[in-house]
């Protein structure tokens, strides 16, 4: 079986079936330019309708016995490993994804699936004491219809790892990708929960523009958003999802620092660093962006990244396998980093590496110094670029670290680790990894960051999902009416 045949979704969206849609997108090869396919594209009017169906549906399905939810989850991640390459081979030519990142995210895909199948078996409440002779119980339910807006940098996990727990726990789920990755992250899952024999109308497709989003955000069928993106559309979703009685979950933005110490390992220092920096083009929210580093060492750091920064390969993964870097989304993004870059030159940054660019393909690029003011080390770039700050003590190292309005990774590389768990008390993030980069996720463990990088750990564990997409009853039983006056 080919998964995804292109006469099944080309031009279309799905409610359970695929239908025509009225507009369409082209589905561009960012390395090449090339068309790879018509996706579908969703319009405004198309919300109400999806959430209407879900809403039906999803009663249905929350009634159905949890071990058969269970089993189309299972049969859901069962089908991401057997079809592996062929979603791999959409990561890499739509997203842009090196071959290493494509299996990634199909690796956790998978492991998103079974352990949101595993959540369908969960305790879904407790016994309460009450002063009256009753038994009293706090419940969790399904919370309905969840939308789940989620990006173009990783496709198919940040719209994975909503989409699977919300059904496991009886919801229907309406998923808008962004309609730059509409196959890979949106078909995929689709076709995926088509053939894993989700019902029809539990699972909605709808990719396309912020005007889509806005529509389900406001819908009234649409009772939890989950969302991943920007701090700034994020911000524009926590507004409108307020006006609406929503909850709204929200994983943004990041500036993360990675602080090496001065008696870390320079040379494994260096390859941490440079992964933090330069996996996936640094399109991930948990790039590394600030290397602060200890000023005796700061040098020879700067020397080492710049060095490997040099000898990475970068090119069309599709075509060549070795190649370290692929191509920026668009050209959009590739300008927005490189007006980053010019700008911390102006602010007194040195390029010790990289800088340039061949279309879509940014050589990644190492800033030496410029400050806290020098832009690339402020603003989350979005792009391969790591600027390296020093710093003199540790508590200024502390100090650097948290003077960010984001909140969402932190590493920190050194030969002590419980001087490390001191500094990461003082350095408020959501995720801190000690002698490692920035960049990880696992389908078990809580995700999410605070201030301006979101609303907390919302995806990922039992816990956070559990809360996510339920909401809590309470149930009084007693045996008889009490008389009252």
């Amino acid at each position: 079986m080919v998964l995804l045949d292109p006469t099944l979704w080309t031009g279309a969206l799905f409610s359970g079936d695929w239908t025509a849609a009225q507009d369409t997108r082209v589905v561009t090869e960012p390395a090449t330019g090339n068309e790879l396919g018509q996706a579908g594209l969703a319009v405004v009017g198309n919300v109400a309708e999806a959430a209407r169906r879900a809403a039906e549906a999803q009663r249905q399905w929350a009634a159905t016995p949890f071990h058969e939810r269970a089993a189309v989850l299972r049969a859901a991640g069962q089908l991401f490993e057997e079809h592996a390459a062929e979603i791999q081979e959409w990561l890499i030519r739509e997203a842009g994804c090196v071959r290493a990142k494509a299996g990634f995210e199909t690796h956790v895909a998978a492991q998103e699936c079974y352990e949101a199948a595993a959540l369908a078996s969960q305790p879904l409440g407790e016994v309460l004491p009450s002063e009256k002779k009753r038994l009293s119980l706090a419940r969790r339910v399904p919370s309905g219809v969840v939308g789940v807006i989620a990006p173009f940098n990783a496709p198919l996990i940040l719209g994975i790892r909503s989409v699977a727990p919300a059904l496991a726990l009886g919801n229907a789920v309406i998923h808008k990708p962004d309609p730059r990755t509409a196959v890979c992250g949106g078909v995929v899952i689709a076709r995926v929960l088509q053939e894993a024999g989700l019902p029809d109308g539990v699972f909605h497709l709808l990719p396309g523009g912020a005007d889509v989003g806005a529509a389900i955000v406001e819908d009234p069928l649409v009772r939890v958003i989950s969302f991943t993106g920007s701090t700034a559309a994020g911000r524009t979703v926590g507004q409108l999802g307020a006006r609406h009685l929503k909850r709204v979950h929200l994983e943004l933005g990041g500036n993360s620092a990675l602080l090496v110490l001065d008696d870390a390992d320079m040379e494994r220092a260096v390859s941490a660093g440079a992964f933090g920096s330069f996996f996936h083009q640094g399109q991930i929210c948990m790039t590394t962006g600030r290397h602060l580093v200890h000023s005796s060492i700061v040098g020879d750091y700067v020397e080492q990244l710049a060095s490997k920064a040099q000898g990475l390969p970068v090119g069309d993964p599709y075509t060549d396998e070795n190649v370290a870097l692929g191509p920026i989304i668009d050209a959009a993004q590739r300008d927005k980093i490189h007006s980053l870059v010019r700008a911390s030159v102006d602010a007194g940054a040195r390029v010790a590496a990289g800088g340039t660019f061949d279309d879509l393909f940014y050589r990644p690029t190492v800033l030496d110094g410029g400050g806290a003011g020098a832009p690339a080390y402020a603003s989350e770039v979005f792009g391969p670029v790591a600027p390296v700050v020093p710093f003199s003590s540790v508590d200024e190292a502390v100090a650097m670290a948290a003077d960010s309005e984001y909140g969402l990774s932190l590493g920190i590389l050194t030969g002590d680790v419980m001087r490390a768990m001191e500094l990461a008390e003082r350095i408020p993030t959501g995720i801190v990894h000690i002698n490692d980069q920035t960049v990880d996720d696992e389908a078990v463990a809580p995700f999410g960051g605070v201030a301006a990088s979101g609303t907390g750990s919302r995806f990922g564990g039992p816990t956070a999902n559990i809360e996510a997409f339920t909401e809590v009853r309470w149930i009084t039983m007693q045996g008889r009416i009490d008389p009252y006056p």
